[in-house]
């Protein structure tokens, strides 16, 4: 998903932030489109407001301070009590709500809390927000099922131009064709999953009678692999040997997963465990 995207909603332009694999709506745009004059920071301050909020953190946000979000809590009491972003977010050290300035300047919310905001200004506007939403991620499966489509055809261009080179270059007779197109195809599972398929099915059965080695690889695996199927093509056309073939396909194969692994790990979102009970403390509190 590109990082920012726009939902029109009955005529009004919504921004949608894309940050760690996660959607957050512009709260500022809700608020314009809705209403001008309603704050967010009226909205933030409700006693209400304030305990959804501490939820949500709780079940999302392992760093989350719970001594200063409960001063907060009881803070709200006051009569005067008002809370901004900033705020929120420097004593609690909540991801929930944040601000972002430049060009898409303004309150961003992760879109659980944004549907609830919009609720608060206006339950009918909430829907249409959420009916354009649906529509904007199914239309990102649509291309997502057509990215997929793309790389199965490429996967098997690629395996075409691997056996045709055996077939052309290599094999002697139909039986023989048969033998290397195993052989050929072990030796780049070595190179790429550091075994073959009968050594993994005697390592686990149990997964080899599911499918074959290549039906548990990774993303980057299987990108790898594709790669050096039309490689392995080129050098049996050359006449390259097999035994320097699979020297530098396991060269190859090395320094490809190991810059894909890199740069994936990347966008990779830092998972994050915290305890139940910390939890479950927090969620019995709130529903006192």
């Amino acid at each position: 998903m590109p990082k920012n995207q726009i939902l029109t909603v009955e005529g009004h332009e919504i921004v949608i932030f894309s940050h760690q694999g996660e959607d957050f709506i512009c709260l500022t745009d809700i608020m314009k489109s809705v209403d001008g004059n309603q704050k967010i920071e009226k909205w933030m301050s409700n006693r209400g407001t304030i305990d959804f909020l501490g939820t949500w953190e709780a079940m999302h946000n392992p760093d989350f301070d719970y001594p200063a979000f409960w001063d907060i809590r009881t803070e709200s009491w006051t009569p005067s009590f008002t809370i901004s972003v900033i705020k929120r977010k420097d004593k609690t050290n909540a991801i929930g709500i944040f601000s972002r300035t430049g060009k898409f300047w303004g309150t961003y919310a992760h879109k659980d809390i944004a549907f609830e905001f919009a609720s608060w200004l206006s339950p009918q506007f909430k829907l249409y927000i959420i009916k354009e939403f649906q529509r904007l991620k199914e239309e990102e499966q649509e291309k997502m099922a057509l990215g997929r489509d793309i790389k199965r055809l490429i996967s098997k261009a690629n395996y075409r131009l691997h056996t045709d080179a055996i077939k052309e270059n290599l094999a002697h007779t139909v039986l023989h064709q048969t033998y290397l197109y195993t052989t050929e195809a072990e030796m780049l599972n070595i190179a790429v999953f550091g075994m073959t398929s009968t050594e993994r099915a005697k390592q686990n059965p149990k997964k080899a009678q599911k499918g074959n080695i290549r039906d548990d690889a990774s993303v980057e695996e299987l990108t790898v692999l594709s790669n050096l199927e039309v490689l392995n093509a080129e050098m049996i056309k050359n006449g390259i040997s097999q035994e320097k073939r699979q020297e530098i396909l396991i060269q190859r194969a090395s320094e490809q997963l190991q810059t894909l692994s890199k740069l994936w790990s990347i966008k990779k979102i830092k998972e994050k465990v915290e305890t139940e009970n910390i939890k479950k403390l927090w969620i019995k509190k709130s529903l006192k």
